[in-house]
Parts: structure tokens; sequence; C-alpha cells
């Protein structure tokens, strides 16, 4: 039924703590692939002032430096200075790798899922992303706190910032902005009052397409008034605290699983990937203008135990008529979904911020909308 409400999704920048984190997991992962494709990784970063903990199981036959990819990744991601408490030079790394347990390999090694688990895919045409538009937006406005901070067009700012976005829809649609917040850490002598003109002028004016937002939107720039102290020195982060973040922004239904630091092995992963594919091209396809695939595994067995279609009434053809079609056409075992979306390759710690979908980048083989044509052949549309 489509009917009037309001939704709300977040986002964070690339120095947030639990950001920082997935980044680290998500490189050390691509090491390891690039020299190693077969390698088995479940890699799980914290961090805290001062201290950048790494530990996970890492079966593979190359040698990687993980202190200098952590190292290159603070620096990359903007802790250079001592003063923000985290920094690429004087942070301690310690590390607790040992290999990927005998019974796990098990299943793995036959071609079966590494776990059981359950997976979500959406898809819907209210974006030219196919994605919620409250995440999309998010999305745009954490980038660009980035881009502004890194080519110095605001240099007071530092590594770690959020955005929120309220979207208004209305007979199911998305129609206005209502309400923007942004937290975005600075250097200490900078007048609040500047930041907010700054940022509404290079960030949310810069982000934002005309016509979304009024003057009846409500923006909340730094609500407490200071952001100065930030990143690890101020909270804790952990690898795969920001599903939300990483997929639909809470607008659909979630496995629970994350993905970063995982090999293509982990369904947590590939088959969060895969589905996202699927529904992508269901709705790309004209058959619904929303697409939401649920699959689920179980550890050592390559066919899902389940998959389900819900396209929330907006299917122009019968749904159990595209749910035939996709189970015909895509190939759900791990090591077909793999194959499909070349996932064996190191492309993955890009995919660590701002999402891991409705991204047309290199490397994002799962936002391809190349079975479109064999979808409607096969549902015959």
């Amino acid at each position: 039924m489509k009917r009037n409400y309001s939704f709300t999704s977040e986002s964070v920048t690339e120095g947030h703590p639990d950001k920082l984190c997935d980044q680290i997991s998500d490189a050390i992962l691509d090491a390891i692939l690039e020299k190693d494709p077969m390698g088995r990784v479940a890699c799980e970063t914290l961090v805290t002032r001062g201290l950048v903990f790494v530990a996970g199981e890492i079966t593979t036959e190359c040698y990687i430096d993980i202190p200098a990819i952590v190292r290159t990744v603070v620096k990359e991601t903007g802790y250079t200075n001592p003063v923000y408490g985290f920094d690429d030079e004087s942070v301690a790394v310690v590390t607790s790798i040992q290999e990927q347990s005998p019974d796990i390999a098990i299943g793995v090694d036959v071609g079966g899922a590494g776990d059981q688990g359950i997976m979500v895919g959406y898809a819907t045409n209210e974006t030219p992303e196919m994605m919620p538009m409250p995440i999309v937006m998010a999305h745009r406005l954490t980038r660009r706190l980035a881009e502004v901070r890194k080519n110095r067009q605001l240099s007071y700012l530092r590594p770690d910032g959020k955005a929120q976005v309220t979207v208004k829809y209305e007979n199911g649609r998305p129609v206005k902005i209502t309400a923007i917040v942004l937290a975005a850490q600075h250097d200490p002598n900078i007048n609040l009052d500047r930041i907010r003109e700054d940022l509404k002028e290079y960030v949310i004016n810069h982000s934002i397409p005309e016509g979304l937002i009024d003057k009846y939107t409500r923006i909340i720039i730094n609500g407490t008034g200071k952001f100065v102290i930030g990143g690890p020195q101020a909270d804790t982060g952990v690898t795969g605290r920001k599903i939300m973040v990483d997929t639909y922004g809470g607008y659909v239904r979630h496995g629970g699983g994350c993905f970063s630091g995982k090999d293509p092995t982990k369904v947590d992963r590939s088959a969060a990937y895969f589905a996202r594919y699927v529904a992508k091209n269901i709705v790309a396809s004209g058959l619904a203008d929303k697409a939401e695939l649920q699959l689920a595994y179980v550890i050592g067995q390559k066919d899902p135990v389940s998959l389900s279609l819900d396209t929330y009434g907006t299917a122009k053809v019968p749904e159990e008529k595209i749910l035939s079609a996709i189970k015909k056409i895509f190939d759900f075992s791990p090591a077909g979904m793999i194959d499909k979306l070349s996932l064996r390759r190191p492309i993955y710690r890009r995919t660590a911020v701002y999402g891991h979908f409705g991204r047309n980048e290199e490397g994002f083989t799962w936002e391809l909308t190349d079975m479109v044509k064999t979808l409607k052949e096969e549902v015959g549309a």
C-alpha cells in the first residue's frame, strides 16, 4: 500500500572510528587477495586512543605486513597529527592472527557456505542509483565532507564526521528532504558560525539537488556546538558496527552479518552482494518497482536453504513467476556467486566507506544490470 511517511538514514565519513576499522580490515583482505586470490580471511579490527588491535583467522600462502598496512590506512584517512590523539606514526599496532578452523574449512573446501546466515538484497526505482533516497543523500554529504577536507577547501576540518537525512514520502515516493544533520570534526580555533555557514555552502548546497530542500528544511550542524575531539581519541571503533550505513540505511530488512574483513567464501559478503545484483536486475528490467531478496545458507552446503522475494506489491507480472525465473538463471552457490561477480580480487577497501551499494564504479560488479534481457526473456515480458 502506498502511504505518506518520513524516513531517516545516516552515513559516516572515513575518519569515523568504526569506518576506520572497516577500512583496515578490508585493506588487509585486499593485500592478501592481491598475492593469493584463494586466501581465506576473517579479519576484525578495534581502534582506540593510540592503539589498533587486529585479530582474526587468516589462511594464506603469502606474507603481508599488517602493521604497515594499518599505518598506511590511518595516514590516508587523515590521522597524521599527534594532536588528534591518534596518528599513523605513533599508534601502536597489536595483532593476534590464527588459521581458519579446520571444522569450518571442511565445508568451504568443497564449495559450501562458510557459515549459516541470512542475507538481504534490495533495489528500488526511486533514485538513479536504485537505492532508497535517504541513504543516497546521506552518503553524498559525507563524501563531500571528506572531499572539502582533503582538498583543503575547508582546511580546518578533521577526519571524523557524520550525516543524517530525513526524507518525506508521499504515496510511497520521495518528495523532499525535511531534515539534515551534519557533525564535522574541526580544529578548536574555528568559530561555530563559520563552520555552519561553510558546511551549508560547500557541503549541503553542493551535494543535494535543487528542489529537495526548501525554507522549511531543518538543518542542524554540530548540534552540541563543538566537535574537536573525535575519531579513536573519542570513541572506540570496531569492524562491522555500521551495517545499516553499509547497506540500505535501515530502509529494508538486514540479515545481521557485516561485510568488511571477510573474503568472498563468506556468504555474509558474497551472498549479500549477489542478492543486491539480482534485485537490481529485477527492478532494472521493469518487472517491479521494488525488489527485496532474502537468501539463507547453512554451513558446508552449496545451495541456499531458502530464497524469497518481496516486491511490496509493485510486481508487473506474478511474483512467483519472477522468483521461478531467478532460480533458473542465477547460480546462488558460493562458487557461482564468486565467479559471476569476480569477487576474488583486491577490490574491497573502497567498499568499506560510503556504502557497498548504489555505486557504479570499477570493481562494483554487483551493480551491473547485465541480466535484464535474460530475465525478461525468461519471464516472457
